[in-house]
């Protein structure tokens, strides 16, 4: 029998138990947790007779892992980045790669990167606080500001930062700046933006999304440099990899009063814990990374799991999700139907 393991993931099946039962009819399944810093022979041997793997944000799925596990046959993100996986060395021995595609997880994570902005801009974490504390009289000190007619800078306007960039636009008729190398001007203005260079953007955004992949060219492209360009009480929200932010740097920005407020799905070095420096500011909103945690976010991030594992244990190739296509025609480990 095929053999999954699904690893360092909490939310797999649980919002569609039905989706788990469907695969372990035809499958072996494992839930594994792992320490986030397991990696190389290691995790290769911890995931030993493992078919597929069903891979959350963590551990690192690295060279000396696909070198050294030979069971593999597909490795599945549980979510859309693959910056924990090396993409080529799995193509290089074989195994497929795939997730779930960005359309599954879209106005789950642009409708929470809203909702940070939101809640920054109108302090509203920091209202409650003063509320269970019975300071409701303090409430004529809490001033925020109307996002209408200010200016939104959306860093990334792919399939999350595009419905972000179309939100602010259509909906709150702001004026929308849009940093990407990857779109056309055409492209960003069908969504209400205005492509510009990032330093335009960071010059001229009341708001900055980030909402850029992670890779080694965006490795803490925001850091002093980029804060230095920023406007004085600038809000920050990142919902996509908390690397994109070089954490010292932002720490000095909110001690100086650069940025005023930040929201964070996602924190360098994640988890973290009570004792993480940026959680003793009161203008510093962090969720667990929880960007896809809707009931529809999550049954679709299942969804294409279990079937990108079906199709392979039928023998077919699960096109759809994969990330490395190329690797069917070097020669994949799973037997597949040509």
């Amino acid at each position: 029998m095929y053999k999954v393991a699904v690893v360092n993931s909490r939310s797999f099946g649980v919002n569609a138990p039905e989706l788990l039962d469907e695969l372990r009819k035809q499958a072996q399944v494992d839930f594994i947790e792992v320490d986030k810093k397991l990696r190389g022979r290691e995790l290769a041997e911890r995931l030993r007779g493992y078919h597929f793997i069903i891979a959350s944000v963590t551990p690192t799925y690295d060279e000396e892992f696909f070198r050294t596990n030979k069971d593999v046959l597909l490795l599945a993100r549980h979510g859309i980045g693959v910056d924990n996986v090396d993409v080529k060395a799995a193509t290089e021995e074989g195994v497929i790669v795939t997730r779930v595609p960005g359309f599954k997880e879209r106005d789950a994570v642009a409708e929470l990167a809203v909702a940070l902005c939101l809640n920054v801009v109108r302090k509203v974490c920091y209202s409650y606080t003063l509320v269970k504390q019975g300071k409701w009289s303090e409430r004529g000190k809490i001033i925020g500001f109307n996002i209408r007619g200010k200016t939104v800078g959306v860093i990334g306007i792919g399939n999350i930062g595009g419905r972000v960039a179309e939100i602010f636009a259509k909906g709150f008729n702001a004026r929308v700046l849009t940093f990407d190398p990857y779109v056309k001007p055409e492209e960003a203005a069908r969504i209400g933006a205005q492509l510009v260079d990032l330093e335009t953007l960071l010059k001229e955004s009341d708001i900055i999304m980030l909402h850029a992949p992670l890779t080694p060219q965006t490795y803490h492209m925001i850091g002093d440099r980029e804060f230095s360009l920023m406007r004085q009480g600038v809000i920050i929200v990142n919902t996509a990899r908390g690397e994109l932010i070089d954490t010292q740097a932002l720490l000095k920005a909110l001690d100086n009063g650069k940025v005023a407020g930040v929201g964070l799905d996602v924190v360098e070095g994640e988890p973290i814990d009570a004792t993480h420096p940026l959680l003793k500011y009161d203008n510093v909103v962090i969720t667990p990374h929880i960007g896809a945690n809707t009931r529809e976010g999550l049954r679709g991030m299942d969804e294409s799991n279990v079937d990108a594992i079906l199709k392979v244990i039928r023998g077919e190739p699960p096109t759809e999700y994969m990330v490395n296509p190329e690797v069917l025609s070097r020669g994949t480990r799973a037997k597949l139907q040509t």
